[in-house]
């Protein structure tokens, strides 16, 4: 498996495409995720590549996996990454 890409190789492959300089195309990918960061209570959508998603989860019973012991776990929001069908089709190949 090849190694994923780091922020800077990011930052100087869209710097490279867009013609921008390295540093304000690494203001611009902090600003996304400031922006994603700020919007995700609301659905922050990427288009083509996905969506943040804020999720409640109930409360659960869960097991302490080194004693075995049953837990409660309590309710809580997380953030969830939805991709879109476009990138999962692309990545992944279409169903048959």
């Amino acid at each position: 498996m090849s190694k994923p890409m780091t922020k800077s190789a990011i930052v100087e492959h869209l710097a490279n495409k867009s013609g921008f300089t390295k540093k304000a195309t690494s203001e611009i990918l902090d600003e996304i995720a400031k922006l994603s960061y700020r919007e995700a209570k609301n659905t922050f959508t990427l288009p083509g590549i996905g969506k943040l998603v804020l999720v409640n989860r109930k409360a659960r019973k869960g097991r302490n996996p080194q004693t075995g012991e049953m837990i409660k776990i309590p309710a809580k929001r997380v953030v969830k990454f939805r991709v879109a069908k476009v990138c999962k089709d692309s990545v992944a190949g279409k169903k048959k």
